[in-house]
């Protein structure tokens, strides 16, 4: 049913943090380990596949824009090696709530059907796939049940999604992400997504607890320059306020009409999960430190997203902080791979009830 060795393929798959998650899964059962084993990954950005070059796979990675990749695929069939499961965060720009939220009708909207081509071809025992909350308002929740029924692909696969507060899951930031998994019909059993593994309050990992003490030497901790009027205007911001929530002074504060996002100049509190780790935005948008009167440097979002220290990022700091963003954080990746693997093996875990997980009336 499935093999000790899971085979793996990954598509804008990005600097690999669903990948590093991958890598770091194993579950042991009757002195059975399955791990998982990587083959292939796609993407269109050069620095992002760099990294995951020199972090997960250096023998195939693919730099190649996936609508031009598929038309050569279609020409070599033999192009990508068949595996057993494939992974893909695809594009969320088109979703995202600080987006036009153009959904399917936008540039990116539609790149999760090229994706679907390539599971068509590979026909692998399951997917994972992930995007932004956005989703499932964009065209009135349309979009999202469009997506889902292609993602069936005529009723080869059951897909179940679960939206995901990782913040409940002993990741350190709240990061809220639908998760879609497929599983090929022919594997007859229900997937029910993890339960949270820290699902109160009490219990969330905070920020200070894992950026607080990065050594000075840590690779991708360099400091963004602070000018005086941002240090001066971050000193008048508390720990969890922003720069429209806090008394600063007038020749510091932000002359800003119109809509005003909580995220701007927010400086993280110590205590608490950290807000969500981006990987873009102008002026105000760059995460800062609740203590220090600056920006959190790409080391310390990269902790916030749960990647070690060892795994080094390749690029300019602008680079990195976009490929760190738009990452799935490898331990929550690593939690539902970890789900899929005992829900093949039929081994238990502790898991809640998905709205898509419905008894089959096969084994009711």
């Amino acid at each position: 049913m499935l093999n000790n060795k899971i085979t793996f393929g990954e598509l804008f798959c990005g600097p690999g943090g669903m990948s590093h998650g991958a890598k770091e899964t194993k579950v042991t059962s009757f002195g059975e380990e399955y791990s998982f084993e990587h083959k292939w990954a796609l993407d269109n950005d050069s620095d992002s596949c760099e990294t995951y070059k020199n972090n997960i796979n250096p023998d195939r990675i693919i730099h190649d824009d996936i609508r031009e990749f598929n038309k050569k695929l279609k020409k070599d069939i033999e192009h990508l090696q068949k595996v057993d499961a494939i992974g893909f965060g695809f594009p969320c720009n088109d979703f995202s709530n600080l987006g036009e939220k153009n959904g399917l009708l936008g540039k990116y909207g539609p790149l999760y059907k090229e994706a679907l081509k390539i599971v068509d071809y590979i026909n692998p025992k399951f997917f994972v796939a992930e995007n932004v909350t956005g989703i499932k308002s964009a065209d009135r929740g349309n979009s999202f049940e469009i997506i889902k029924k292609d993602m069936e692909l005529k009723g080869r696969y059951r897909v179940y999604s679960h939206l995901y507060h990782f913040e409940k899951y002993g990741i350190p930031q709240k990061r809220h992400r639908y998760i879609l998994v497929g599983i090929r019909e022919d594997f007859k059993f229900n997937y029910n997504p993890p339960a949270p593994t820290t699902p109160q309050e009490h219990d969330y990992i905070s920020s200070r607890s894992v950026i607080e003490n990065v050594p000075t030497n840590a690779p991708n901790h360099d400091y963004y320059q602070t000018s005086f009027i941002v240090e001066q205007r971050l000193r008048n911001i508390k720990p969890g306020f922003n720069a429209f929530n806090s008394e600063i002074p007038k020749e510091y504060s932000l002359n800003v009409k119109g809509a005003k996002l909580s995220n701007i100049y927010r400086r993280l509190h110590p205590d608490k999960p950290s807000y969500t780790v981006t990987g873009s935005g102008g002026g105000g948008t760059k995460m800062y430190h609740w203590k220090d009167p600056r920006p959190l440097t790409n080391r310390e979002r990269a902790r916030l997203q749960t990647f070690p220290d060892n795994f080094i990022f390749h690029g300019k700091p602008e680079s990195v902080r976009k490929q760190i963003g738009m990452a799935v954080p490898p331990k929550a990746a690593k939690i539902v791979f970890t789900s899929i693997i005992k829900t093949f093996i039929n081994q238990g875990y502790s898991s809640i009830m998905s709205n898509d997980a419905q008894p089959l009336e096969l084994f009711a």
